[in-house]
C-alpha cells in the first residue's frame, strides 16, 4: 500500500511540473508575441523611412528642371452618342500632370468642354464634349494638343452613332449572344447519346480532343490579349494585368477543385469535370462577345457579322466538350441546361459591355480570365486520362483526338476575319 503511495505522489507531481512547464512556454510565447511583431515590422518601417529621405533630399530636381516632362494620354473610348457631338474619354497614364490645350479634328482646332477637368494628374480621367458636326460613315483624325505642345493621335475609321442602354440594343445585342454563344453550345450537347454509346478509350479520345480545342482557344485568347496590352495606359500596366489575371484564376480554379475533393460535395467526379470545362468555355466566351460588341459599337458592321458567322461554327465543338466527361454517367436535363448557360450567356454579357462600355482595360482583364481557366482545366483533363493510362496524351488514340481538336478549330477559325 505505502508503495502505491508512493508512486502516486511522484505521478502527481510529474504531472504538476509538466502543467508548469506547458504554462512557462505558454507565457514564454504569450510575451514573445510582441518581439516577433516588431521584428516584422522593423523592415517595413525602415524601407518607409528610406523613401521619405529619398524624397526630402531631392535627388532627382535636376533631372526635372534641366530635362522636359514625359506625358502620356491614353484614349479609352471615342463615342458619338448624338449627331453633332463626339466624346472622347481619356486618361492620365504617365508620370508627370498633363494639362490638355487644344484638340484638333481634321486638322481643324475645334471647342470642347472637359469634365472634370483639363488638368490632369497621374491617372485622373476626364471626358471631352466636342460639338463636331461629323457624318455617318467618314473617318475621323481626332488630336488632343497638351500645354507643352505634345499631340496625342486617334483615328476613328467609321463615324457611327454608338449604342444607347436601351431596349432595343439590348435586344438586339441578346440575340446575338444567344445565337454566338448558347445556341451552339446545346447543338454541341446533341452529341450525347453517340458519347454515351463509344468505349471508355474513345471517350478519352474526345477528351483529348475537348484538350486540344481548349489549348487552341488559350492560345488564341493570349495572341489577342497581349496585342491590347499596348493600347493600356502603361500606369495601369497592361502584362501585370494579363499576368494577374491568368494567376488568379488558375489558382481559384484549383482551389476551388482541391476543396470539392477534399471535403466532399453530391456532385459526382465527371460532372465537376463538366462544371470547370463550361465555366473555362464561359469565360472565353465573354471575351467573344466583348470582342462582337465592340466591333458594332465603333460601326465595324461587316467585320461584327463575319464575327457572329464565324464564332457560331466555331463554338458548336465546345458543346461536345463539355458533355464528353458525363458520357458514361447518368445525367438529368436539368443539369444540360445550367452547364449550357453557364457556358453560353457570358457571350451575351459581353455583348452588353462591349457595346455600351468598351474598355481595353477590362478587356484584356477578361481575357486572361478566360486563359487561367482553360489553362487549369487542360491540367485536369490531362490528369483523369493520364489516371487511366499509363501514356496519357501520348497514347495513340489520344494523340489523335489532341491533334483533331487543334485542326478543326483551325479549320473553324479560317471562317473568321483576321
Amino acid at each position: 500500500m505505502d508503495g502505491c503511495f508512493q508512486c502516486q505522489r511522484i505521478y502527481t507531481g510529474l504531472t504538476g511540473m509538466t502543467g508548469n512547464v506547458s504554462k512557462a512556454n505558454g507565457s514564454s510565447r504569450a510575451s514573445d508575441k510582441p518581439k516577433m511583431i516588431a521584428k516584422g515590422l522593423l523592415p517595413v518601417l525602415l524601407v518607409v523611412l528610406t523613401l521619405f529621405t529619398f524624397i526630402q533630399t531631392g535627388a532627382t530636381d535636376f533631372f526635372k528642371s534641366n530635362f522636359p516632362p514625359v506625358e502620356e494620354l491614353t484614349y479609352q473610348r471615342v463615342a458619338f452618342p448624338t449627331a453633332g457631338q463626339i466624346l472622347v474619354h481619356l486618361v492620365n497614364g504617365g508620370p508627370e500632370s498633363v494639362t490638355i490645350a487644344q484638340v484638333i479634328i481634321d486638322d481643324a482646332f475645334w471647342e470642347y468642354q472637359a469634365t472634370p477637368t483639363v488638368e490632369l494628374e497621374r491617372l485622373d480621367k476626364t471626358i471631352l464634349n466636342i460639338p463636331y458636326p461629323w457624318v455617318e460613315g467618314d473617318p475621323l483624325a481626332i488630336s488632343v494638343v497638351s500645354s507643352t505642345g505634345l499631340t496625342f493621335d486617334y483615328e476613328v475609321e467609321v463615324a457611327t452613332q454608338s449604342p444607347q442602354i436601351n431596349s432595343t440594343y439590348l435586344g438586339i445585342f441578346t440575340v446575338l449572344g444567344i445565337f454566338v454563344g448558347v445556341i451552339p453550345i446545346f447543338l454541341g450537347f446533341l452529341w450525347l447519346p453517340f458519347l454515351a454509346g463509344i468505349t471508355r478509350d474513345w471517350q478519352d479520345c474526345f477528351l483529348s480532343f475537348t484538350i486540344g480545342l481548349l489549348i487552341f482557344l488559350g492560345i488564341d485568347a493570349t495572341q489577342e490579349t497581349i496585342s491590347l496590352t499596348a493600347q493600356v495606359a502603361s500606369a495601369f500596366q497592361g502584362i501585370a494585368i494579363m499576368t494577374l489575371g491568368i494567376s488568379g484564376m488558375y489558382l481559384l480554379l484549383n482551389t476551388v477543385n482541391h476543396l470539392a475533393s477534399t471535403r466532399g460535395t453530391n456532385t459526382s467526379e465527371p460532372m465537376k469535370m463538366s462544371l470547370l470545362i463550361a465555366l473555362a468555355i464561359g469565360l472565353h466566351n465573354l471575351g467573344e462577345g466583348l470582342i462582337i460588341g465592340s466591333a458594332y459599337a465603333v460601326g465595324q458592321v461587316a467585320l461584327g457579322t463575319s464575327l457572329v458567322f464565324g464564332f457560331l461554327l466555331h463554338n458548336t465543338t465546345e458543346g461536345i466538350g463539355i458533355v464528353v466527361p458525363v458520357a458514361g454517367s447518368q445525367i438529368k436535363i436539368r443539369s444540360l441546361i445550367w452547364l449550357g448557360c453557364l457556358a453560353g450567356l457570358p457571350t451575351i454579357a459581353g455583348m452588353w459591355i462591349g457595346g455600351f462600355s468598351y474598355s481595353t482595360t477590362s478587356t484584356v482583364f477578361f481575357l486572361s480570365v478566360g486563359i487561367g481557366a482553360v489553362l487549369q482545366v487542360v491540367s485536369l483533363i490531362s490528369e483523369d486520362i493520364t489516371s487511366r493510362s499509363d501514356s496519357g496524351l501520348l497514347k495513340p488514340l489520344n494523340s489523335v483526338g489532341l491533334l483533331g481538336g487543334l485542326v478543326f478549330m483551325y479549320l473553324t477559325g479560317l471562317l473568321l476575319p483576321a
